[in-house]
């Protein structure tokens, strides 16, 4: 069985995919994917998670404000805690540094980072973790905040594999998506090689980065398969130890108390 661990199901442009929700879940349950987070991205999204979790039991949720999602006013750390509150709320974020695509000073991103970690300390639960062209602040704002209390993923893996090691050793998990199954992605394919099994989770990031043979389209949760499939393949292993040791690294980290 596998698990998207992150997807944006609420993003998903239904009329140009030309399926419903529905049949979006029925194929990944087809393509033996049991469960999926579904990441907030804003404060906003909220009630249309809420909607969709509330339809799939298998569908849990993150709170969290993009690094780079514009807002009049930032969220408090009570309104973050008080948001994961719900018992479909099982991590905070995503969160993190992104230098990107963004204008505005990195102190506020690093502000608005400090504050979700907080929230995540608080309320006990994971943290993920979004970071692009910003790897030493994102290490250095999880070292100094003591992130690795209540751990978390470094979602959407794309930097080198030091930055890899550091989070490892603050407890992290790194995820991968269908980035890896990209013809130039040479070396976070030679990243994926080195990371141990056990510290690996895969995801989609759907609607985004659909994987071969499926790149350029609409991605979905069924599509996890193809980066499992990938990942057996870089590692030497079989599809389903890798589907079956990923499975086990989710519930370890965000719902450890399943059974």
């Amino acid at each position: 069985m596998l698990i998207d661990s992150h997807c944006h199901l609420h993003l998903l442009d239904y009329p140009a995919l030309g399926e419903t929700l529905d049949q979006v879940m029925i194929r990944a349950e087809q393509e033996g994917v049991q469960h999926f987070l579904c990441v907030g991205t804003t404060l906003a999204d909220q009630p249309a998670l809420l909607a969709i979790a509330e339809q799939y039991p298998a569908v849990s949720l993150s709170v969290g404000l993009h690094p780079n999602e514009k807002v009049e006013r930032e969220p408090t750390v009570q309104e973050l805690i008080s948001l994961a509150e719900h018992p479909k709320v099982i991590a905070i974020g995503e969160t993190g540094l992104d230098y990107f695509r963004t204008e505005d000073s990195h102190s506020g991103q690093i502000d608005r980072f400090v504050a979700h970690i907080t929230a995540a300390k608080a309320c006990r639960k994971p943290l993920i973790i979004h970071t692009r062209q910003a790897r030493k602040d994102t290490i250095e704002v999880l070292q100094r905040e003591r992130a690795s209390d209540v751990r978390g993923v470094l979602h959407c893996f794309t930097e080198d594999w030091e930055t890899a090691k550091e989070a490892m050793d603050l407890d992290f998990y790194i995820s991968f998506s269908g980035i890896i199954t990209f013809k130039n992605a040479t070396e976070l394919q030679a990243v994926a090689k080195k990371v141990p099994l056990d510290r690996i989770l895969i995801e989609t990031d759907a609607p985004y980065l659909a994987p071969v043979p499926y790149r350029g389209k609409i991605n979905q949760p069924a599509y996890v398969k193809m980066v499992a499939a990938e990942l057996a393949k870089l590692k030497g292993l079989s599809f389903e130890e890798v589907a079956s040791q990923t499975t086990r690294n989710f519930y370890s980290l965000f719902l450890p108390d399943h059974s």
